[in-house]
């Protein structure tokens, strides 16, 4: 067989860019090898563990080349993969529920900090409504179900190196309380240069120099670390067969007795191993993640993995009418399973950041939702929008601290006063987004039960008794 030149010119090029990777790979290896030896033993073996991750990240990083998805072959899931929340509700409940809730585990992704919100500390810490945090909230969900059915659902948080210590010291509190808590630490990677794609880390210490060399990898890394932690074997052991995964600031992600009930009355060979919250997608969620079948595969799709071509289909509300919730349940057995066959395939997700010195570094994530193609009969259940109400902004903490809502044993619920099923849409200026200043400004939350939108911007205050209907303040 003859080769042109330009077969040769492509074979040397190949031969040329697998030689650059491998030198990459090695330099990193190196790097990492010498940031364990400036830390003591027990230290460097749960690092090791991290970097061993980290290591099968940046080789796949390595690897990849152009979109990780041909726009071509995505489809729409099939209507039976996507179930809607009513029909499994219409199901009812057995009398027996508690032996169900007594196989759930709840995990909350708590590994953030409340800087957004200008707040210092884990953001699961933020008081957000009768002087309850986050945590707060959460606990007392779980111990009124604990209560009422005489069952033991244990509350697992997963923290991160930024909120682990504050979150342990502030656990005592809870210690008379009837839920059981477990934590365990998501993984600490190391940020790398975007020129050298090495890591800026000069030691493993977290302070002074090396603030901002590490970050957490994203909640994807809940499967290695969950299991690295020793703590899935543990409540498999218990017989627990199922987690309820959510973000700790989504106030709507409660444990719902109707698709726990779904999950354990599968057959034994048909038990789906995944569900994936999803729900109707307005104008603002255009962003947010989204359920396609991909070779004949339910796949979660993020905006991060669109060709540019396709952004604007992608955040069509036709087309794409459903996004994720994050609100999860994954069968324990079925991560066990493919975490040791090293099977579990997420994307990864480049994160390209500026710290403050004017460094251009990447960080490597993965996205927990990514896992959905890896799991067997998975499925969507399209779930009523009161099942996402994440409080990211003080926009969002004006709407849960108001009268829209009720506070009953850490769940928040529409007011039945309000006629509207939707909740207002309101937008706080830039002097409401740190806490305290947005405290500050209220004499009292407003009444907001016939208010559709709030616009605020400019040095506003609110006084005692407002009432907000259609407003615009500027």
């Amino acid at each position: 067989m003859t080769l042109t030149v330009a077969d040769l010119t492509r074979r040397a090029m190949t031969e040329f860019e697998e030689k650059l990777r491998q030198q990459h790979e090695d330099s990193m290896h190196r790097e990492l090898e010498a940031l364990l030896t400036t830390t003591n033993k027990a230290e460097a073996e749960i690092s090791r563990k991290d970097f061993d991750g980290f290591k099968k990240l940046f080789h796949r990083f390595l690897q990849v080349k152009g979109p990780s998805v041909d726009w071509a072959k995505i489809s729409r899931p099939p209507e039976e993969l996507i179930q809607p929340y009513d029909r499994i509700k219409a199901r009812g409940l057995p009398d027996n529920i508690a032996v169900s809730l007594n196989k759930l585990a709840v995990v909350k992704l708590n590994g953030g900090l409340g800087t957004s919100m200008g707040c210092k500390g884990p953001k699961s810490l933020i008081s957000v409504r009768n002087e309850n945090t986050f945590l707060d909230l959460t606990v007392k969900q779980i111990e009124h179900l604990n209560k009422t059915f005489n069952a033991d659902v244990p509350l697992v948080l997963m923290n991160s190196f930024n909120t682990d210590e504050d979150t342990k010291k502030i656990l005592q509190k809870y210690k008379h309380h009837q839920v059981k808590i477990h934590t365990f630490n998501q993984s600490r990677y190391p940020r790398i240069n975007k020129e050298s794609l090495l890591p800026i880390a000069k030691s493993m210490g977290t302070s002074g120099e090396n603030a901002e060399a590490w970050y957490p990898p994203g909640h994807g890394d809940i499967y290695a670390s969950f299991q690295n932690s020793g703590l899935l074997d543990k409540l498999i052991a218990e017989g627990k067969e199922y987690i309820f995964v959510s973000n700790i600031d989504n106030l709507g992600a409660t444990v719902d007795l109707f698709i726990l009930n779904h999950l354990m009355s599968q057959p034994a060979d048909k038990r789906c191993e995944f569900i994936m919250e999803v729900t109707d997608k307005t104008r603002a969620d255009v962003k947010g993640g989204t359920l396609i079948q991909y070779e004949d595969r339910l796949r979660l799709l993020e905006i991060a993995q669109v060709p540019k071509a396709h952004v604007d289909e992608f955040k069509s509300v036709t087309k794409f009418k459903i996004f994720n919730t994050n609100n999860l349940w994954i069968s324990l057995p079925a991560i066990k399973r493919l975490q040791e066959k090293n099977s579990m395939d997420l994307e990864i997700i480049v994160n390209p950041k500026t710290l403050d010195g004017g460094l251009n570094v990447i960080q490597l994530e993965t996205a927990v939702g990514a896992a959905i193609k890896s799991f067997n009969n998975a499925m969507g259940v399209n779930v009523p929008r009161s099942r996402f109400l994440p409080v990211k902004t003080s926009s969002d903490l004006l709407l849960v601290m108001s009268n829209l809502y009720t506070l009953d044993a850490g769940s928040l619920t529409m007011s039945k006063k309000r006629e509207f099923p939707t909740t207002p849409h309101v937008k706080l200026g830039s002097s409401f987004t740190k806490v305290q200043e947005f405290l500050a400004r209220f004499e009292n939350i407003p009444d907001m039960l016939e208010l559709d939108h709030l616009t605020v911007s400019g040095d506003v205050t609110f006084g005692k008794n407002v009432s907000l209907k259609v407003v615009c303040f500027v």
